[in-house]
């Protein structure tokens, strides 16, 4: 794979002027994925909106990894629920305009 495209944990950590700890204690905790490729690190452009809301909750609200964490999971949960719910409406949409005929 190419880094051409990916994000370097060095660079985006002093942008964000945050340690390059917490973005490996987020891949510990299995919240991020990290690619490791010669002899650098680097993150997926797609998993930037997640790392960032992570770094808002952490440095700015002050949660700590646990309950990072936890939001992350509680998040994930509702997203499946909410595609769930809207499968369920368009397959009762399909139902209701085949009994209307």
């Amino acid at each position: 794979m190419s880094s051409k495209n990916l994000i370097q944990i060095n660079q985006f950590c002093l942008y964000h002027e945050i340690d390059d700890t917490f973005i490996a204690e987020l891949h510990n905790y299995g919240l991020i994925n990290i690619i490791f490729q010669e002899e650098e690190q680097y993150l997926h452009p797609e998993q930037l909106p997640t790392v960032e809301k992570m770094i808002r909750l952490h440095y700015d609200l002050k949660i700590n990894l646990e309950g990072i964490d936890a939001i992350a999971h509680l998040l994930n949960k509702i997203e499946t629920l909410q595609q769930n719910l809207t499968n369920t409406q368009n397959k009762l949409r399909l139902f209701e305009h085949h009994f209307k005929e």
